[in-house]
C-alpha cells in the first residue's frame, strides 16, 4: 500500500519547500520563479519570468526581480508600465505578497 502526504500549499508551506532541491511540482511558473529567487538563483527566476513577458502577473514579478537585483531604473520602468506604485514594503514583504497572490 502506497502512502503519500498531501498538504495545502500556503505561504508557510511554500517557504518550507525552499530547503528542497527542486520547487514543488504542483506550483505554477510564477511560483517557481519566486522559489528560485528565494534560493538565491536570480538568473533562473528571471529566465522563467521573461518567457511570459506581457502577462501582468509575470511582469509584476519581473518588476520585483529587478528591484531585488538593485536595478532601480529597470524596476521603476516595469512598475510604471504596469501602473503599479513602487512598493514601500521591504523586498521580503513584497516577495510574500507575490507568493500569496499566486498560490
Amino acid at each position: 500500500m502506497q502512502t503519500f502526504i498531501s498538504y495545502f500549499m500556503d505561504l508557510a508551506n511554500f517557504k518550507k519547500s525552499i530547503i528542497q532541491n527542486e520547487p514543488p511540482l504542483e506550483v505554477n511558473n510564477m511560483l517557481k520563479a519566486l522559489w528560485y529567487d528565494a534560493k538565491g538563483n536570480w538568473d533562473t527566476a528571471h529566465n522563467i519570468i521573461q518567457k511570459e513577458e506581457g502577462v501582468f502577473s509575470y511582469d509584476r514579478i519581473h518588476a520585483y526581480l529587478h528591484r531585488k537585483e538593485g536595478d532601480m531604473f529597470n524596476a521603476k520602468w516595469w512598475y510604471k508600465r504596469l501602473k503599479v506604485e513602487f512598493p514601500k514594503v521591504t523586498l521580503s514583504e513584497e516577495w510574500d505578497e507575490l507568493v500569496k497572490s499566486n498560490l
